[in-house]
């Protein structure tokens, strides 16, 4: 499905997933993959815990995660686990998009991020730019052209006909919520407080305006309420844009080249 010129623009939409009600049943995982026809994944286990699917990628656009926790030498009683429902950050800041060359990757009317298959020619220049390892490059199967990007669409035919996502549609707990961001947001900062006055001291929201964390990406339009620290879901604690990592990984290199140039262009004029 091709996205036609932008109308006019609406509120944002998207995604408030509270994983203190995610309770890993995979309903989302099962109802993405069937309102966008996507291939199933087998069910094999990888071998971390009961986890089929293994990441995001270009066939599986939810991801369920399943995090055991345990102290050291600890009862049975001090285990707990932690289950999260992952999928496309739609990023304020999103890194694909900057880096997308044809124009494929662009901001819908919903300000959710979306591929347009036409005119991706598959250089995969978005899949190392997106700090989250969410969008990726399709073998050939069925529907997908071998080689181009997909990723979640915040189920954007379903948003053009005022349609709940598949996967939030499907959500037995009300773990993924879908509406007006900003609307999203202050629910999530009321779900904190909650939260926190039950004695959840480590709960933090991920993703919202005033975190650390949108720094670089900006506000995530799916944005999560965690029980632990982001590393523990395997999220960024702070995630890099591409070129921000480049310059603080090779700046320094930079910076002492352009030293050694000085310094020998000196020693030039001395010697004349």
């Amino acid at each position: 499905m091709n996205v036609e010129s932008p109308p006019p623009p609406k509120r944002a939409r998207g995604f408030f997933t509270d994983t203190s009600l995610c309770i890993g049943c995979k309903a989302c995982e099962v109802a993405c993959k069937q309102w966008n026809q996507l291939p199933a994944d087998g069910f094999a286990m990888t071998g971390n815990s009961y986890d089929n699917t293994g990441t995001l990628g270009a066939t599986t656009w939810r991801h369920v995660q399943f995090i055991e926790q345990a102290k050291a030498n600890s009862s049975r009683q001090d285990q707990r686990w932690l289950m999260m429902s992952d999928v496309c950050k739609h990023c304020a800041n999103a890194a694909c998009l900057e880096a997308c060359p044809t124009g494929a990757l662009i901001r819908t009317e919903f300000d959710t991020v979306y591929v347009q298959q036409d005119i991706c020619n598959g250089c995969g220049f978005c899949v190392p730019a997106c700090p989250f390892g969410v969008i990726d490059r399709a073998p050939k199967h069925g529907q997908f052209e071998a080689g181009t990007a997909h990723k979640c669409t915040l189920c954007y035919d379903r948003l053009k006909d005022d349609m709940t996502p598949a996967c939030a549609k499907s959500c037995p707990t009300a773990s993924i919520q879908f509406g007006d961001v900003e609307e999203l947001q202050e629910r999530a900062r009321h779900r904190l407080a909650e939260l926190k006055a039950r004695g959840e001291t480590k709960a933090e929201l991920y993703g919202m305006p005033e975190g650390k964390e949108a720094t670089e990406v900006g506000p995530l339009h799916a944005f999560f309420l965690l029980l632990d620290r982001p590393h523990t879901y395997n999220l960024p604690d702070i995630p890099r844009l591409p070129r921000q990592t480049m310059a603080q990984r090779y700046g320094w290199s930079a910076a002492v080249g352009v030293g050694f140039a000085l310094i020998g262009a000196l020693v030039f004029r001395g010697r004349r």
